[in-house]
C-alpha cells in the first residue's frame, strides 16, 4: 500500500511539473503539507474532519491538479455536493464507506477508487468502526479554496460560519452543497 501511495504521489507531482511551467517538484511524507481542521458544527461538517492539502497552486505551482488527504472518523460524513468545474478521484486507503453518486449507493472498502466527473452529486459516510483514510485528487484547482475557507490550520482556533459565509466559501471553491440554500451555481 505504501509503495502504491508513493508511486501515486510521484506520478501526480510529475504530471503537475510537466503541465505547469512554474511548478516545482514536491516530495511530502504522510503527515506533511498544509494541515487543516474543520471542526464539528462548522459549515457542513458533522464531526471534526482533519485534512492535508498537498498539491495546490500555492505550494507546488500546479495549475492543473489538486491533491490532498483526509481522515474521517466513524460516523463522519461528506455531505451531498457536486463540483462544478472539476472531476474528482477518491482513493480509499483504509476503512469502510458508503458513497452515493447521483443517487446510487456503493459500499466501498480499503483500496477502492471512486471517480466522479464534474457535476456528479456525491456524498460519503464512514460506516465502519475505524477512521477512513483517503486521498482526493481534483482535475483542476479550486476546491481547496472552499476547504481553506471553512477550516483553520491545525492547532488554531476556528469560528462558526454564517450561512452567507458558507455560500461565499462554496462560490470560491466551485462547489454546490445540497441544503445550502443559494449555494454557488454556474
Amino acid at each position: 500500500m505504501t509503495k502504491f501511495i508513493g508511486s501515486l504521489c510521484f506520478l501526480v507531482c510529475t504530471i503537475c511539473f510537466a503541465q505547469s511551467p512554474n511548478a516545482k517538484v514536491l516530495v511530502l511524507e504522510r503527515e506533511q503539507g498544509e494541515r487543516r481542521v474543520r471542526p464539528a458544527g462548522v459549515g457542513i461538517a458533522t464531526v471534526p474532519v482533519e485534512f492535508i492539502l498537498k498539491v495546490t497552486p500555492q505550494n507546488s505551482g500546479s495549475q492543473h491538479l489538486m491533491l490532498g488527504t483526509q481522515t474521517i472518523p466513524p460516523g463522519g460524513t461528506v455531505p451531498k455536493h457536486r463540483h462544478l468545474d472539476q472531476d474528482e478521484v477518491v482513493f480509499l486507503q483504509s476503512g469502510k464507506a458508503r458513497i452515493t453518486l447521483n443517487g446510487k449507493d456503493y459500499d466501498v472498502h480499503d483500496g477502492a477508487t471512486i471517480f466522479a466527473p464534474m457535476n456528479t452529486w456525491m456524498a460519503l459516510q464512514n460506516v465502519g468502526t475505524d477512521d477512513i483514510q483517503l486521498i482526493f485528487i481534483y482535475s483542476a484547482p479550486g476546491f481547496e479554496e472552499y476547504m481553506r475557507c471553512t477550516s483553520a490550520p491545525a492547532g488554531e482556533q476556528t469560528v462558526q460560519l454564517s450561512t452567507d459565509q458558507l455560500r461565499a466559501c462554496a462560490h470560491k471553491g466551485d462547489v454546490e452543497y445540497e441544503g445550502l440554500s443559494g449555494a454557488s451555481k454556474k
